[in-house]
């Protein structure tokens, strides 16, 4: 199902033992646009500390109700590597964080989660956690944090989007899919003299995001971006809009038999 971050916040994250607290905001990274963290305010009973919360531990998640259910309990959760959100997450904090929860790595593979293209594992075959998993973490336990490949949804709403031929307006959200935690899609609100409308850019048609001057670039001109069908925030996007979309485009679908054969 397809959802938008926005739809995320606030939701209410569930343990088995009872709640951890409320979605602030999400962390991606920008080579497979995964959602690899949630970022989670604890409540009163940690001091209402933030933790992360990996897809890894996501048993459901239930819109209607606005929770999220994790396999987890709070005694995990309390006891977790903490997190200093003033500070980006390094890749030697991730470390610590997977080796902590027993998680497979998600980077180093062919497709977003590794070797699959969701953030599912057996349990079983990582207890104890096996010698591949803990010498691929091994590698970044004494080096320094370096630089961070994860961004908050957050810092990025609100860069200006650049066409092939200017400025064509500014991100004003995400769409995700909610079983493989993949950013499908970025809401641009343009910024046209004669109306503003939104409209959906799919994230394989970002080419570049520059951090320094908070913009995201796409190879389509401003003409075809304002031409392109209007999206309606209001209404679930559902696979007819999506397919209208690329054929729009004149691109296959990342669910198309033509896009499933190239990555065999």
């Amino acid at each position: 199902m397809l959802r938008s971050i926005e739809s995320l916040k606030g939701c209410t994250v569930a343990a088995s033992d009872g709640e951890i607290g409320n979605v602030e905001e999400a962390y991606f990274d920008h080579d497979a646009w995964g959602i690899r963290y949630l970022v989670v305010k604890t409540g009163n009973w940690i001091d209402g500390r933030r933790v992360l919360i990996s897809p890894y531990s996501v048993i459901r998640m239930d819109p209607g109700s606005l929770s999220v259910h994790v396999d987890l309990t709070r005694q995990q959760v309390s006891d977790s590597p903490p997190l200093d959100t003033d500070e980006p997450v390094s890749r030697q904090h991730e470390a610590e964080y997977l080796r902590y929860y027993g998680y497979p790595v998600y980077w180093g593979g062919i497709d977003v989660w590794g070797a699959g293209s969701h953030p599912a594992f057996s349990r079983a075959a990582l207890s104890p956690v096996s010698p591949e998993t803990l010498a691929q973490l091994a590698l970044f336990g004494d080096k320094p944090p370096g630089a961070s490949h994860l961004h908050s949804t957050d810092a990025v709403d609100g860069y200006h989007v650049e066409a092939a031929d200017g400025d064509i307006g500014h991100v004003s959200g995400f769409i995700f899919d909610d079983e493989t935690w993949t950013i499908r899609y970025l809401t641009v609100d343009t910024q046209s003299w004669w109306a503003s409308k939104e409209v959906l850019l799919a994230t394989e048609w970002i080419f570049l995001i520059d951090w320094l001057d908070s913009t995201v670039s796409t190879q389509l001109t401003i003409d075809v971006i304002n031409d392109s069908p209007d999206y309606d925030n209001r209404i679930p996007l559902e696979r007819d809009f999506e397919a209208k979309l690329y054929a729009f485009y004149g691109k296959a679908g990342y669910w198309s038999e033509e896009r499933a054969a190239l990555r065999l």
